[in-house]
């Protein structure tokens, strides 16, 4: 009776393993379309990806010249990186206007973007590259792959410096307030990710 409940344990057991490793498998190895082949990027994926701490950005250019490739590819990465801030800033500050009280919103806002793209851009210079890879194609061009990062609590500090420094600004701002937005909305580009 012993030995026909090991079998038996042992043949589900067996079962279910083969079952796990075909779904497994599955799902690692999506079908890629017939004519098409997989490529492999290098300084990209999930890990190079921006959150809740971290504006990222990645980009890849050629060139017959080593440097030129990558002052290119840096150069992208960080047109990407200024993209991706401003647009986060931009919301930050949408909503930030809508929950103080403020004399005029538009002048306000005005501002507080005109303050928020000379903090990008001298924040840019500050970028800290975070993956970079040279490969040589057999044609001889060179091909740099560079992922870059800036991060989201040095960025808040030096916005929290230049509005502080402002005047009119200073009047109606609060720092609280307008860090936990700018929180919220690291924190939904994070979501936005899925991780």
């Amino acid at each position: 009776m012993k030995k026909n409940g090991y079998y038996y344990l042992t043949t589900i057991l067996l079962i279910a393993i083969v079952m796990f490793s075909q779904c497994r498998s599955k799902r690692n190895t999506a079908q890629t379309p017939p004519g098409e082949t997989r490529v492999e990027v290098l300084c990209s994926g999930p890990e190079f990806f921006s959150d809740n701490e971290f504006f990222r950005a990645n980009s890849v250019a050629e060139s017959q010249n080593q440097a030129n490739s990558k002052r290119m590819a840096l150069s992208n990465a960080r047109a990407e990186l200024a993209a991706q801030i401003e647009t986060t800033v931009k919301s930050v500050i949408d909503n930030y206007v809508q929950d103080v009280t403020v004399g005029s919103r538009s002048e306000f806002t005005q501002r507080y973007e005109g303050l928020s793209r000379e903090v990008v851009n001298q924040r840019l210079s500050g970028t800290r590259v975070i993956c970079e890879e040279l490969t040589r194609t057999e044609t001889g061009v060179y091909k740099t792959y560079i992922a870059i990062e800036l991060s989201g609590q040095e960025l808040l500090n030096a916005m929290n410096q230049r509005i502080s420094n402002d005047e009119r600004l200073r009047v109606d701002y609060d720092y609280e307030k307008f860090k936990d937005t700018f929180n919220q909305e690291m924190e939904q580009m994070r979501q936005d990710r899925g991780y």
